[in-house]
């Protein structure tokens, strides 16, 4: 593969996932796993402004994890692509391990 290319590749898996960096953003891909919704929504749901999950929206949809579809005068939100909560559930999964284990060491200090 070109070098160039290569890095392209790695700046964009970057880029996604630092749009995962924030965990609002993370609950704002949670809150849409069950179907579109809008930011007013969104924000009463989570107890966020509309401008701050505006904001974070604007970041997942500037990354393709989400897409803004008008209806009438209201913009819903979707994920774009059901494998990012995959992804998310596997990062979970892994940290629950990472949790475990530390528990377990903590047992045997005490």
């Amino acid at each position: 593969m070109h070098d160039t290319l290569r890095e392209e590749i790695y700046q964009l898996h970057a880029e996604v996932c630092q749009a995962l960096s924030d965990p609002k953003r993370i609950l704002l891909l949670y809150e849409l796993q069950h179907g579109p919704r809008n930011v007013g929504d969104l924000a009463e749901s989570l107890a966020l402004s509309q401008p701050m999950v505006s904001r974070h929206l604007k970041v997942l949809r500037d990354r393709g994890m989400v897409r803004a579809e008008w209806e009438g005068t209201s913009v819903f939100y979707s994920v774009t692509d059901a494998r990012i909560l995959m992804a998310l559930d596997l990062l979970r999964g892994v940290l629950t391990t990472g949790l475990q284990e530390r528990g377990a060491l903590v047992k045997e200090i005490a």
